[in-house]
């Protein structure tokens, strides 16, 4: 999501400050040979704005992406083995999007796209999401998709997180807030002639960039610029598990489950961008605690991408200040 020039600055130097002070020695997730779910680097170079990640219910190893602003409106398929784009879908019977920061696939092997951001701040009077079906055959094709109108029942909101229960096909945003935001539950069934309404039903105490759920519908995966939040998914009433083992990256704007449950994949913004794999909770017994549930709070494992979370852990009191840095400088703005 694009942002104001003095916000944008900000965000630069803590990022800056961040990367150069503790930069992460190369990983499995840098590599570009073969590594699949253990991480990847998107090669496309039209592929600037990595702002969503969802992975393939029908093609293993494929990740559905797009930018938050395009030419045009266009899903990429990338190879996880090898980082490359397989295919580019166009999306037809739809407006010019404005603002797309989220995908997520459903039941039925449908995608949804969402067009629920507020570039350089802008207020929406109402957003959209974009339905369409997963095709079989990855090639560039156009694919005619269903375009739903949405509102809050508290007023516009900007978000970054849409996502889709893989059982009950319904669909969630979560706002986008610094202090903290909320779940908004939208209707049992979108209506494409009508408008639909979203309401708060939980708060999240994240400023939230992108969330997935697990496989089973059972986990909530939250994540922000500097962490993340694993929610007991519990019917919609959420309750909090545990911190999420999130990598440092220069704008961490996506998430996403493997399709196997077992990994949690991080993606950011930028040319050749690097999708991290870290252990999803309960996704493999690296992952577990004795208590059964996943978290930062249990041992690392040695694998490739735990020995990427030792490494961010690694000087974590000097990049609170910096974080605490960053936010005071955003409030700062504000007041001036």
């Amino acid at each position: 999501m694009r942002r104001p020039f003095a916000a944008r600055a900000g965000a630069l130097l803590a990022a800056t400050l961040l990367m150069g002070a503790f930069a992460v020695p190369a990983s499995a997730a840098d590599d570009k040979g073969g590594k699949g779910d253990k991480g990847f680097t998107i090669e496309d170079a039209r592929i600037t704005e990595s702002s969503g990640l969802a992975a393939s219910h029908q093609h293993p190893g494929i990740y559905w992406t797009h930018n938050d602003q395009d030419t045009g409106s266009y899903l990429y398929a990338v190879d996880s083995s090898t980082g490359r784009t397989v295919a580019r879908i166009t999306l037809s019977g739809v407006g010019r999007q404005r603002d797309v920061e989220a995908v997520a696939i459903g039941p039925d092997n449908q995608i949804y796209v969402g067009d629920i951001g507020d570039n350089d701040g802008v207020t929406w009077p109402y957003v959209w999401i974009y339905r369409l079906p997963e095709p079989k055959n990855l090639t560039d094709q156009t694919i005619r998709a269903t375009q739903y109108v949405v509102k809050y029942t508290d007023g516009s909101r900007d978000a970054e997180s849409m996502v889709v229960h893989p059982r009950t096909g319904r669909v969630y945003i979560i706002d986008k807030n610094e202090d903290g935001g909320h779940l908004y539950e939208g209707p049992a069934k979108l209506s494409a002639s009508g408008t639909n309404v979203f309401k708060p039903v939980a708060t999240v105490d994240l400023w939230a960039t992108d969330a997935a759920f697990s496989p089973d519908g059972t986990q909530l995966a939250v994540r922000g610029y500097f962490g993340g939040i694993s929610y007991d998914w519990n019917g919609g009433d959420i309750k909090r598990e545990g911190r999420l083992d999130v990598p440092l990256q220069r704008q961490g704007e996506s998430v996403s489950y493997s399709a196997d449950g077992t990994k949690l994949m991080y993606g950011t913004e930028g040319t050749g961008s690097s999708v991290v794999a870290e252990d999803a909770p309960d996704g493999g017994s690296a992952s577990k605690s004795p208590s059964g549930k996943g978290g930062s709070d249990s041992a690392s494992d040695s694998s490739g991408s735990s020995a990427t979370t030792g490494n961010v852990k690694f000087g974590a009191l000097a990049v609170a200040v910096v974080v605490a840095a960053f936010f005071g400088f955003r409030r700062l703005l504000r007041r001036n």
